[in-house]
C-alpha cells in the first residue's frame, strides 16, 4: 500500500485584493493577523514585504502554506496576493470543502479587522 505522501497532492487557491492603507499598515496588521489566528511564520522577506505562513490543521484537513505578498500600488493602496497550498489525500480531498478558500477568507476577515483597530 502507498503511503500517504506519495497518495497526495497540492490543492492550490489564490486571492488578490487592493487595500486602501499603506504598505506599513498592511505589513504590521499581516504579523498580527499571523498571531491572533496562532498560525507560523515559516519564512518572511522585509525588503520584498512576503511571508511563508503555515496554518493549523483541522480536525479533517492538513495545514495549508499560506504565501501573502504585498506589492504597493500607491502610497495609500497595497495589493495583497495570497496563495494557498493545501496538501490533499483521495479521502481528504473528498471531505476537504475548499479549505484553502476558507483560510484565505479567514486571513483578510482578520486583516481587516486589524486594520480597524
Amino acid at each position: 500500500m502507498d503511503s500517504v505522501e506519495s497518495m497526495a497532492y497540492l490543492r492550490k487557491e489564490e486571492e488578490t485584493v487592493e487595500i486602501d492603507y499603506s504598505l506599513a499598515k498592511i505589513w504590521t496588521g499581516i504579523q498580527q493577523v499571523l498571531t491572533t489566528l496562532e498560525w507560523s511564520t515559516e519564512q518572511i522577506d522585509e525588503k520584498e514585504h512576503q511571508i511563508k505562513a503555515k496554518t493549523k490543521a483541522g480536525s479533517w484537513s492538513f495545514s495549508s502554506i499560506l504565501l501573502i505578498n504585498l506589492m504597493p500600488v500607491n502610497e495609500n493602496t497595497t495589493r495583497v496576493s495570497v496563495k494557498s497550498e493545501t496538501p490533499m489525500t483521495m479521502i481528504i480531498g473528498i471531505i476537504d470543502f475548499n479549505q484553502g478558500k476558507r483560510r484565505i477568507a479567514q486571513f483578510f476577515e482578520e486583516l481587516a479587522k486589524q486594520l480597524a483597530s
